[in-house]
């Protein structure tokens, strides 16, 4: 028996989450470049890739050298980031180039100017980001044409643009709204860089929420994170069940008195997330209705509704299945996904990009 804490991974359940994404997408006509940033674990990329994905979008130069390097991946990789290019990201990036198909991303003349300058002649695909409501990172879609314009002066390849609907993670509609202005962003930008003679092949965009609205047309591509694993933003946005949550933290119960059970699944391997619209610091995956009330670095305090069974109490040594809220910092907290199978073996999948943060 694994001592508590440790993140276990239903494969059954990742499978099935791979496999309906991957259709989904099929059916809708778009291409698949999952966020290989939720998992960070190579045996899940090879997972999608199989499944049909087109390659992987990470977020750093550090997690798209562990996914070039990380037998069997090698995958075509787009870094969704506006990187400013200074100290040694012009090397690193050019030997990721070398070997692997490599997309990134620029949102300023300035960045666009200095790429170029560090990458000089490596083989790379740009691609112009946009903000379609975020207001985090990407230029206003009116300007896409000026910084494809002075990218393919400084000597870049500009094949399309993206966006990322981050505002889409929200209560109520807001999955729906954030994907219909990320289809306007992404149309107004397309038109800008055909009017400075750059044809946007690629328009890409998409997140877990909001993949359900996505539709061929406008967008030629889609890049969700969180599907393959799932965590309780998801549950409480709607945009899956218990039944699809396919990582949880295994948790032993230390303490219990009346209603309430504290397990040794705290903030360290949990993560602290928690947006406001979220009911607490994750939820119980044996039990739907309990409220984790607070999180210290290892104690997880967890609530049960006042007419909950004697009998359905946990009692000090049971182990329950804590789902994160955020599992992508979850994940990041380990060095290991402990996967199970429904015939009950177990393996040890590591997580290869962890803290690959530069």
């Amino acid at each position: 028996m694994i001592d508590t804490p440790y993140l276990s991974l239903d494969v059954a359940r990742l499978d099935r989450n791979i496999h309906g994404v991957a259709g989904h997408a099929q059916t809708a006509g778009l291409d698949l470049r999952p966020h290989a940033k939720t998992h960070k674990c190579a045996e899940i990329a090879r997972r999608q890739l199989a499944a049909g994905a087109v390659g992987l979008t990470v977020a750093t130069i550090g997690e798209a050298e562990a996914f070039a390097t990380a037998s069997p991946v090698r995958a075509d990789l787009f870094i969704a980031y506006p990187l400013w290019v200074s100290g040694d990201k012009g090397r690193r990036l050019r030997a990721l180039a070398a070997h692997t198909r490599l997309r990134l991303a620029v949102d300023s003349a300035e960045g666009a100017r200095q790429l170029a300058a560090e990458i000089g002649h490596a083989d790379v695909d740009v691609v112009v980001e946009v903000d379609s409501g975020q207001h985090r990172t990407g230029v206003v879609p009116q300007e896409a044409g000026g910084v494809a314009s002075a990218a393919v002066d400084a000597g870049l390849r500009v094949i399309g643009v993206f966006t990322f609907p981050g505002h889409g993670y929200g209560p109520g509609d807001a999955p729906r709204r954030a994907a219909e202005q990320e289809v306007t962003a992404l149309s107004v930008a397309a038109e800008q860089l055909r009017a400075v003679g750059v044809e946007p092949v690629v328009r890409s965009g998409g997140s877990t929420p909001t993949i359900e609205f996505a539709e061929s047309g406008v967008l030629t591509e889609i890049r969700p994170g969180v599907y393959p694993l799932n965590d309780a933003q998801q549950i409480e946005l709607g945009s899956c069940g218990f039944a699809e949550v396919a990582l949880s933290a295994i948790a032993t119960v230390v303490h219990r008195t009346g209603m309430r059970a504290v397990v040794d699944a705290g903030s360290k391997i949990l993560g602290a997330d928690r947006p406001p619209w979220t009911s607490g610091f994750g939820r119980v995956l044996d039990a739907p209705d309990a409220t984790i009330t607070s999180l210290s670095e290892h104690h997880a305090v967890i609530e049960f509704p006042s007419d909950t069974a004697s009998t359905a109490l946990p009692a000090p040594g049971d182990r329950l299945r804590v789902i994160p809220n955020h599992v992508c910092t979850a994940v990041n907290l380990v060095d290991e996904l402990i996967a199970e199978t429904p015939d009950g073996t177990t393996a040890r999948w590591p997580v290869v990009a962890r803290g690959a943060n530069s």
